[in-house]
């Protein structure tokens, strides 16, 4: 940052566990100053975050300090008004994924962020990611068509399962996850996205009647590709498959081989890959395959605060360097827009045509 370059001043709102992550994230960058946070409770927060005030309201923090970037960061019904009224304000915005919980306010919020000529940064984390960006450039190399099969079930309970049943009074685990691997899909293929279908079951007595728990969608793009998606929450999830993450092509397959060790409840192993395998699907004269699986070994991959770091960091150049983010906003809107037809399919049992 150049001598005359001032900090950018921050409101972080929300404080659980992704709010807390990026209030470090900005804490710790030169480029930034928390001017406050905004949580309706007062959390416990790392020693570095302690001394700032934390205000109970968000609307009435953006109007009295005026902050150049609004961090938000709270549950996702309140993601778009908290957004657009940023962008009124003259902020640029940073929103955690979803973007929204219906396309309409995730329209109007790109809308807003345009109309006012300030920056919109989703909280797509794994964008941000050495070893998803690999895993992508990979599989574009194989050409399609493909078949995206993925998943992240977490079996969770205590503490872990609360914030679960927390999130599912808004949104279902196949949306508020699923975006994530849903956009990976899109970067992959380039493809439109035609037609999504979706499955899902309530598995607990302890969530509302007209939410589930465990969800997978299907779709279908134009070019003929077809991806599954699957997710599930709760103490009942099965450990056994947690973690599939595999793209198949008529060239081969690109697969990320998890540590057998790893958790689904440990927040960092939901980013990291171990390992990314390339297979070549040519086999010469004799049937066999004419080459050996290939394990590219992610050494040295960041962890979940280095990742939110990133994620700011690239927040920042967004702004200073006054980047199109275009793309990244329309990908943002296509990979929510096909979460949520899945989530109508689960609750109407038919397929959605985009």
């Amino acid at each position: 940052m150049s001598v005359s370059e001032k900090p950018i001043r921050v409101l972080v709102a929300g404080l659980g566990n992704m709010g807390r992550s990026h209030a470090l994230a900005y804490h710790n960058n030169p480029g930034f100053e928390i001017i406050g946070l905004v949580n309706r409770s007062k959390p416990e927060l790392a020693d570095e975050l302690r001394g700032y005030t934390i205000h109970p309201d968000f609307e009435t923090a953006l109007q009295e300090l005026k902050p150049d970037l609004c961090s938000i960061n709270t549950y996702s019904d309140s993601h778009a008004d908290y957004a657009v009224a940023a962008f009124e304000a003259g902020c640029h915005v940073f929103v955690e994924k979803p973007l929204a919980t219906t396309v309409e306010d995730a329209e109007r919020v790109v809308a807003a962020a345009k109309k006012a000529g300030k920056k919109l940064v989703i909280g797509y984390i794994l964008r941000q990611h050495p070893s998803w960006m690999r895993l992508i450039a990979e599989a574009r190399k194989l050409g399609g068509p493909y078949v995206f099969r993925m998943n992240l079930n977490q079996q969770s309970s205590g503490p872990t399962w609360e914030t679960h049943k927390a999130l599912m009074r808004t949104t279902s685990p196949i949306v508020d996850c699923g975006v994530h691997y849903v956009d990976v899909m899109c970067q992959i293929t380039d493809a439109k996205p035609v037609e999504v279908r979706g499955m899902g079951l309530r598995l607990s007595s302890e969530i509302k009647p007209d939410m589930y728990n465990y969800g997978h969608l299907q779709v279908i793009f134009e070019d003929g590709s077809v991806g599954w998606y699957e997710a599930g929450w709760g103490p009942m999830i099965s450990e056994t498959a947690f973690f599939v993450k595999d793209v198949m092509s008529p060239n081969g397959a690109v697969s990320i081989v998890m540590d057998p060790n790893a958790k689904s409840d440990d927040i960092d192993t939901h980013t990291k890959t171990s390992v990314i395998r390339l297979h070549n699907a040519e086999t010469g004269p004799n049937g066999q395959f004419i080459r050996p699986d290939q394990d590219l070994h992610m050494d040295g991959e960041p962890g979940h605060q280095e990742l939110c770091d990133l994620e700011q960091a690239f927040m920042l150049k967004a702004i200073r360097e006054d980047i199109n983010l275009d793309r990244h906003m329309a990908d943002a809107v296509q990979s929510l827009r096909i979460c949520l037809a899945a989530d109508e399919s689960v609750r109407t049992g038919k397929p959605v045509y985009l």
